[in-house]
């Protein structure tokens, strides 16, 4: 089959949809990415490992308007036409949007041409926002993705509690399919650091903990931390950055190429992973950590009350705490 993904990122540094992607690849099929690159940082058309990627930039127009929500129309409007030039020279089988903000591109396409459409919802999209956005802005799209989503032959969603609430809003058969990673080796590999070593590599934002984690840390004199990732609040980054740099014992490595996560996973002690059980999107949601902590054989760190939490004590693959300082300090002891 001939399978056209959209996503409304570079598609840089998202493990989620290119596992998907390669492992499609590696079972026959052919996968084009059509990505939304907002800066204009990458190729417009590059391969990777048999996965064919086509990026749209920001219009002009576009680079005028001030904030991406605010640009969401007008990347459905120059992804559906770069979609139609693509139909036209691959004439694809299945479209597969990941997320409510690419889900509007696949919908146009497949009334045009009546293809398949799968949704595969990594998160409830209307949450997400809902921590930028006034809530009848955020409830909006809770009510924009219960109009489209009838559209979908197929939803694709990340865990139990995300398809309790799809199977609620559409009556389509849903799959779900975890961030699971491959096994990093068969036995059990201790680390060869001087110093306990805590990794946290991910989404720089508030709900993560990440300001509270140096402020133990540097309390903790035998301990050494490693931040990695990227986020989309400028002022929060580099809040963060400053902070590592006041603390000795804290490195802050910004962006972590894909290739690079599991074998640094593999290196560290033990993975920080706690997230803000009163946020409604990450209470529910099982972070890529969890599963690169399992296959790497490190115990995680995740806050109680989170559906986190509940998976990672089920299997016991690490602590689960309250989301507080005093307790992080203890665990990590």
């Amino acid at each position: 089959m001939k399978i056209l993904m959209f996503l409304s990122n570079p598609f840089t540094h998202d493990p989620r949809v290119y596992n998907e992607a390669r492992s499609l690849v590696m079972a026959g099929h052919s996968v084009t990415v059509l990505a939304w690159d907002r800066k204009n940082e990458n190729t417009p058309e590059e391969e990777n490992k048999g996965i064919k990627i086509v990026r749209v930039f920001n219009t002009r127009f576009m680079n005028l308007v001030p904030y991406d929500i605010f640009r969401l129309q007008f990347w459905w409007k120059e992804g559906y036409r770069k979609a139609l030039e693509l139909h036209e020279r691959e004439d694809f089988d299945v479209l597969h949007c990941h997320n409510l903000d690419t889900l509007p591109i696949g919908v146009a396409l497949k009334k045009k041409h009546s293809l398949p459409l799968v949704y595969d919802a990594h998160e409830i999209w209307g949450y997400m926002v809902a921590k930028d956005l006034p809530k009848w802005w955020a409830d909006y799209y809770l009510w924009k993705e219960k109009q489209i989503i009838k559209y979908a032959d197929k939803i694709i969603t990340v865990n139990e509690p995300l398809k309790k609430y799809f199977t609620k809003i559409a009556n389509i058969p849903i799959s779900i399919i975890m961030n699971c990673k491959h096994l990093q080796g068969t036995k059990y590999e201790p680390s060869h650091n001087d110093l306990f070593t805590l990794l946290y590599i991910g989404t720089l934002g508030k709900p993560r903990f990440l300001l509270e984690l140096i402020d133990v840390v540097k309390e903790l004199p035998d301990v050494h931390c490693i931040i990695g990732g990227v986020g989309s609040k400028r002022d929060y980054v580099n809040a963060l950055k400053d902070k590592c740099a006041s603390a000795q014992n804290v490195d802050f490595v910004g962006r972590v190429p894909m290739d690079e996560v599991l074998p640094m996973t593999k290196k560290a002690d033990a993975v920080f992973c706690l997230f803000d059980p009163k946020d409604l999107l990450t209470r529910i949601g099982l972070p890529n950590k969890v599963f690169e902590a399992m296959v790497c054989a490190r115990p995680i760190l995740v806050a109680k009350g989170t559906f986190s939490g509940h998976f990672v004590g089920n299997e016991k693959c690490g602590l689960v705490i309250p989301y507080t300082k005093e307790d992080l300090k203890e665990a990590i002891i």
